[in-house]
């Protein structure tokens, strides 16, 4: 998990695809080389720890079995626009758009300028579009390429380690970027995210995911209930 602001760590986990679920549109069956592009990723992944570890928490990837419950918990297979924010080496961004309908798009914001150079490159799909920024902007990023307000956001950005002033900053964002009964979906080690999402969505639904190294809380919320 990497930095989400100019100063505190943004979350990036890179994960393996959905083995369930159809492919994305532009993207292949998993195979050999599917699991070829997983090793790269945890490469890259690594690298990016070893380079700049108060950026990155993890130089392990999360499971499939996190991704499947991140797409379960977003309702991402009715979604029609999805916010990531640290999308990291691109693993939970494959899993998204296999899982998304063909007409829906993803806006994937990352801080780490290689990161998202990465994405842009190793991921052909109409429905992406990457930027390099903060999660703090998430309606200008929106508006600057004419999406609407999305039903999902989907983060895993350290709320924990970064300054409470941004920390609250970025929730206020997302409170009032989501449509009306859009979703909020946090995965995080630690709980901090409550601290900030609560306040302006209100209660959170709280689940753990074990399967996962680490194992992670996942926590949704739902604006407007």
């Amino acid at each position: 998990m990497r930095r989400d602001d100019h100063h505190a760590p943004q979350a990036g986990v890179a994960r393996a695809e959905l083995s369930e679920l159809p492919p994305a549109a532009g993207q292949p069956e998993r195979s050999v080389s599917g699991g070829l592009q997983t090793w790269r990723e945890r490469l890259a992944f690594l690298r990016g720890f070893v380079a700049h570890p108060g950026q990155v928490g993890s130089v392990i990837p999360s499971s499939h079995v996190l991704e499947q419950r991140l797409v379960r918990s977003a309702r991402l297979l009715r979604a029609r626009c999805v916010v990531e924010l640290g999308p990291g080496t691109g693993g939970t961004t494959r899993a998204f758009l296999r899982a998304m309908p063909a007409n829906a798009q993803l806006l994937a914001i990352e801080l780490n300028e290689q990161f998202a150079a990465r994405l842009r490159t190793s991921i052909r799909d109409p429905r992406l579009t990457v930027v390099n920024g903060s999660a703090e902007s998430i309606d200008r990023f929106l508006a600057d390429h004419g999406l609407p307000a999305p039903d999902a956001v989907l983060s895993g950005i350290p709320f924990s380690t970064m300054p409470r002033e941004v920390a609250d900053r970025i929730a206020a964002e997302i409170a009032r970027v989501l449509a009306p009964g859009g979703r909020f979906v946090a995965y995080q080690v630690r709980a901090h995210v409550a601290d900030y999402a609560s306040r302006y969505l209100g209660k959170a639904r709280k689940e753990w995911e074990l399967v996962n190294i680490p194992p992670v809380r996942v926590f949704t919320w739902t604006s407007g209930s």
